[in-house]
Order: structure tokens, then sequence, then C-alpha cells
């Protein structure tokens, strides 16, 4: 079940350019974009300034002079996937939690198309949108370093380390989809409501975020339309899943 899910959550993608531009949704990214863009700049221009300093203090651990070199290169590589991990965690409740006015109107119109005179929702306004996305990304942000840290930690292991990355990369996957979800759960739920809501259906959130975070691998583009596709495929799926527990 878990799998057909994350499954569907990955399709849902399929068509979003489409239902964007037929409902004229992409007026509503502008300023979200921009928030992405600056914001990825900002956390890129801060792991390169501190990318050395990480490597020299973990180096500080190796207290032999045989080996040191090829310690160093390992330090730098660890360095580099912290900074990436606490990057991308940063990124994405950012601008997640900044987009929420903007995105709700995108979710309401998605909603609207599919479902016209069933769609009713809770009105909300654009601070109480700012104030939920705040409050649900401190939460999850709070959750995914909690878990993070120790598989960090344990990735240190050989052998081990395969495993922790796959699973840092689900969790990524996972709270990445959890916050789009939650844009359109926010019309329908109260806060803890939409917390169970996405935990009865966590593969599809991880689903969406896989695609959320491999965009993000894409230079430039990917952070520009990150955000439109994945709020988009989220929406539909999210709608659907609603619709199904009435």
């Amino acid at each position: 079940m878990m799998i057909q899910n994350i499954f569907k959550g990955i399709k849902a993608y399929a068509g979003t350019f489409k239902l964007i531009s037929s409902l004229g949704l992409w007026k509503y990214f502008a300023i979200p974009v921009l928030i992405s863009l600056v914001t990825a700049s900002l956390i890129g221009v801060s792991a390169w300034v501190w990318s050395d300093n990480i490597a020299n203090g973990i180096d500080t651990l190796w207290v032999w002079e045989w080996g040191a070199q090829g310690f160093h290169t390992v330090a730098e590589v660890i360095g580099g996937i912290v900074i990436l991990v606490f990057g991308l965690i940063l990124y994405k409740h950012i601008v997640m939690a900044l987009s929420a006015p903007f995105m709700s109107p995108v979710s309401s119109s998605i909603e609207r198309h599919f479902l016209g005179q069933q769609h009713a929702h809770r009105d909300t306004s654009n601070a109480s949108q700012l104030w939920r996305g705040i409050r649900i990304n401190v939460r999850n942000l709070s959750m995914e370093l909690l878990i993070t840290i120790p598989l960090l930690i344990l990735s240190l292991v050989p052998v081990l380390n395969i495993i922790t990355t796959v699973l840092i990369f689900l969790l990524q996957a996972y709270y990445a989809g959890f916050g789009n979800m939650d844009y359109t759960l926010e019309r329908h739920y109260g806060y803890r409501e939409s917390v169970q809501f996405v935990k009865k259906n966590k593969g599809v959130a991880i689903g969406n975020g896989i695609i959320f975070i491999i965009m993000l691998v894409i230079p430039v583009i990917g952070v520009i339309l990150v955000l439109p596709l994945s709020v988009t495929a989220s929406s539909t799926e999210t709608i659907r899943l609603i619709q199904e527990k009435k």
C-alpha cells in the first residue's frame, strides 16, 4: 500500500504544466519563485563559506599524522553532505512557510476546478495562512532535525551509510510532501487533524517529495519550477484523498 501511494504521489505530477496554464495559475507563483531563488542563493553562499570550516572541524578528530590527508578528503565529503542535507532542510521549510499565502489560492483554484459546486471549505485570511505555514514548518523542521542528526552520525559507519543516505532522502521527501499537502489541508482541517491526515497518507507525501527533492538538483530551473509543479501535483492528490475520506 505504501509503495502504491508513493507512485500515486509521483504520478500526480503528470499534466501539472497543462493544469497550471489552463487555470491561469502562473501569476500566483511570481513571488514564491522569487522567495525560492533568494533563499537558495543565500543557502548556497553560506554553504560555500562554511564548507572548509566544517571540514577543518572534522579534521581535529584525527590526531595522527599518518593518513591525515586521506582523512581530510573524507572530512570534505562529510562536510559537503552535512551542508547539502541541512541546506535542503532549511530551504524547503523557509520557502514553504513564506509561500503559504500565495499557494493557498492555487490549491483553492484547483479544488474549485475539480469539484465545482462541491467546493466547500473554511475561509482563511492571508495572515492565518502565513501563521499556519510557519507553525507547520517549524514543527516539521524540529521533527526532521531530531531524526536527521542521528542518521548523519550513523552515516560515518561504512556500509551503514548507504542505508542512512536512503533514509535521509526519504525523510526529506516526506516533509517536503507534507508541506505541499498542507496548502490544501489548511482549508479543511485544523492543525492536529492535518498532521494525522498526512501520517495516514505518508506514501503520497513521500512520492510528491521525491520529485520535489530531485528537481532541486537541476540548476536554476529546478528552483524556479519546484513550487509550481509540486504544489499543483500535491493539491490534485490531496483533494482526491479528502474526497475519499468523506
